[in-house]
């Protein structure tokens, strides 16, 4: 789970809201709700990437709530906190492990806190980490800066549209990053940026939870159309046909043998953030 600088939505007594935030010593933002449903409404919306629930507050109309939520967003992570002694919460914690909850952290009991603060602070997003491991054994051995290309475009392509955003995240120039690329024959920076986007879609649409319109929303395109009209100019496809005909698994297989596995001896020697011969380009300030 990823929460360093990540948003998560809660719902908290008063009393567990101050003390989640003070845990989590400014490495994320704590979005506070009055119910589950407010919880789902931020994460469909992409402002939040976790839900964060108390034990205390979850009645037993929010039960098949829990449970759908838990359904339609199987890659959100929902997580149910103890803070307190109540003979409630061993038939409560039972009855949201049926509906499919996962996690839950007793912060009454001795070490609460700080499996809390762990779970705050894990480093690396599932959609983030399932990409690498997948590109992982056709990028063992290339150089430090090549492999942190590719760390850069996979982690920043649901937010980065451009390679403009991406050169500047990346402190090189954007001509001299193409023109690296092009030297080297590799696809662009765009081919790499584009496509990553793509990825990151599937997975979102891995959630039954998230509409055409969420996943949008989420990869920051103007609007559904403008989506849709991306999906047809690289793929011939509407982003319906998109969901049902390349599920993440398929989407991360095509991306692997058509951007990486075939160029894997030219990776292995690629510079994109080093001079090379006959690059006059200058990192940018």
């Amino acid at each position: 789970m990823r929460y360093r600088g990540a948003t998560v939505a809660t719902v908290l007594l008063p009393a567990e809201r101050s003390r989640l935030e003070a845990a989590g010593q400014g490495d994320f933002v704590a979005l506070h709700g009055e119910s589950i449903e407010d919880a789902t409404v931020a994460v469909r919306r992409g402002r939040a990437e976790a839900m964060f629930f108390s034990v205390h507050r979850c009645t037993d109309a929010d039960l098949p709530r829990v449970a759908r939520f838990v359904r339609e967003f199987p890659n959100v992570p929902a997580v149910a906190l103890i803070s307190r002694a109540d003979t409630m919460a061993t038939d409560r914690v039972l009855r949201l492990g049926a509906s499919g909850v996962r996690t839950v952290v007793d912060l009454s009991a001795s070490g609460g806190w700080q499996r809390l603060r762990e779970l705050l602070r894990e480093p690396a997003s599932p959609a983030v980490a399932t990409i690498m491991a997948a590109l992982d054994a056709d990028l063992r051995g290339a150089p430090p800066d090549c492999r942190l290309f590719f760390e850069l475009v996979i982690r920043r392509a649901p937010d980065t549209s451009t390679v403009l955003d991406l050169a500047h995240a990346m402190r090189v120039v954007p001509s001299t990053l193409m023109a690296r690329f092009y030297r080297a024959g590799l696809p662009s920076p765009k081919a790499y940026l584009q496509h990553a986007r793509l990825l990151h879609a599937a997975w979102l649409f891995k959630s039954e939870g998230f509409s055409i319109a969420d996943v949008t929303h989420r990869l920051d395109y103007s609007s559904p159309q403008s989506f849709s009209r991306h999906l047809h100019a690289m793929l011939g496809l509407t982003a319906g046909e998109f969901r049902r005909r390349l599920p993440f698994p398929r989407a991360l297989s095509r991306y692997q043998q058509t951007f990486v596995t075939p160029y894997r001896d030219r990776l292995l020697a690629f510079h994109p953030l080093g001079t090379m011969p006959g690059d006059h380009g200058q990192t940018a300030a």
